[in-house]
Order: structure tokens, then sequence, then C-alpha cells
């Protein structure tokens, strides 16, 4: 079964803009692993303004489950994730002005730089995933820096799977393909929903997991979080 992680940044959003803890996010976490969920999925970006550092550090006891911190590999996310050694680090090359992730690496041309950090997360004992789109030269670049995992950055496949294009599912296949070649394990997020996520696990080989916030969280306002978590996991079931 492909495994659901679910982002909780949007909570984190929810919550400051009121200031104080409502909603509570380590109450929250808590029960979305309580509902089925088998990871929680933090991404704090340099202005903390979703998730800020101190709750990577606060959600630490409360992660029973697999934690997957994403973030742009700067000093200070390195500092925290090798202090935390969560399960997984997954490396997003956002820059500071981006509203949320919208390129995975060029893994040729900074292969020496994610072989680097990839080598130190590697002496902790941290799994290592890097976002990549759906480019076969990128998997292949992934590959050469010695890696456990990619993350397929879908945001191309929601947008043409709503259009009602089925084929825009190719060239993440074509990359899975690959994938398996090279013994990289598969990770996909970004976009993904009720209404897709079938039909793209359906055409993946070997998805090991799927990172989901945005969609989740709206979805759960109509529907209920225990309710909509539990749809993700009927589905990545099938």
């Amino acid at each position: 079964m492909t495994k659901l992680s679910v982002n909780i940044n949007k909570i984190a959003t929810l919550r400051n803009s009121r200031g104080g803890n409502t909603p509570n996010l380590l109450q929250v976490a808590k029960d979305i692993q309580d509902f089925g969920a088998q990871g929680i999925t933090i991404h704090p970006r340099p202005d903390e303004r979703h998730i800020r550092y101190q709750d990577a550090y606060d959600l630490k006891p409360i992660v029973h489950t697999e934690y997957n911190i994403e973030g742009n590999p700067i000093k200070k996310f390195m500092d925290m994730v090798l202090e935390l050694k969560p399960t997984q680090v997954t490396l997003v090359p956002d820059s500071n002005e981006v509203l949320t992730s919208n390129a995975g690496w060029n893994t040729i041309s900074n292969k020496d730089f994610l072989t680097e950090i990839i080598s130190e997360l590697h002496k902790n004992n941290i799994r290592t995933s890097i976002f990549v789109d759906p480019n076969l030269k990128m998997i292949e670049g992934a590959n050469a820096t010695g890696t456990d995992r990619i993350e397929l950055y879908t945001e191309e496949f929601a947008k043409q799977y709503a259009l009602g294009n089925k084929n825009g599912i190719q060239p993440y296949t074509e990359c899975a393909i690959l994938a398996n070649e090279l013994h990289i394990g598969i990770n996909a997020g970004h976009d993904l929903s009720l209404e897709n996520i079938a039909f793209f696990k359906q055409n993946i080989p070997g998805l090991l997991e799927v990172s989901i916030g945005h969609a989740l969280i709206s979805e759960s306002l109509y529907l209920g979080l225990d309710n909509v978590v539990n749809m993700y996991l009927h589905r990545l079931k099938e």
C-alpha cells in the first residue's frame, strides 16, 4: 500500500492567522495519526509564515509514524533536521519569495551540492528524498547524488487531469519505471486530491508515499478530517 503522509502546514496557517494556539497543531497531528495516516509532513520556510521552526521540535515526540520534514537545505534548516533526525528529509529548491513549491531540482547542475547534503543526512541515518519534475534526465541526475528517494512534483499532472487529459500521467509513469530500474524509491506530492489520487496511484508503479496537505485540509472542511483521511487510505489501497 502507498503510505499517506499528511502535510499540516495549512493547520499552522490557520492558527497563525489569529495568534494563540487554535487550532492546536500538536493535537491535530495526533488525531491525523489516530485516524490512520502513516506520516506527518511539515515544510518550514525561513519566514515561518505557517510552520514555525519551534513546531518542528514540538512535533518530534508527537509523531509516532513517519516524520517527513521538507525544505530548502539552508544552514538553519540543516541544523534543525540534523538535530531532530526525522524519518525523512525532502529537499525542495524553493526560494524565500515563492508562495508554494513551484519547481523540482535541476539534479544535474546541482549534483555536487545535493550529493554533499545527502551524504551529511545519511551520516545521521536520515532517509533522503529529492523533489523533482517528471523528467527522465532529472531522475538520472537524482540517482547520481545517492538519494534514497525522489518526490515527483505533481502539479502539472493535477492540472491536466482536471482538464480531462489523462495522458498527462505519461511522463510520471515513465519516470517511475526508470526510478524502479535504478532502485530509487518514489514519493509524490503537490495538488494531489481525492479526485485524482486513485488514478495517479494506479499508474505509478512502486509508489511508496504521497504527501498531501492543501487539498486534504480543504476537503476536510466539508467532509471531516477523520473521514477524508480514511477516504485517501481507501483510494491508496485500490
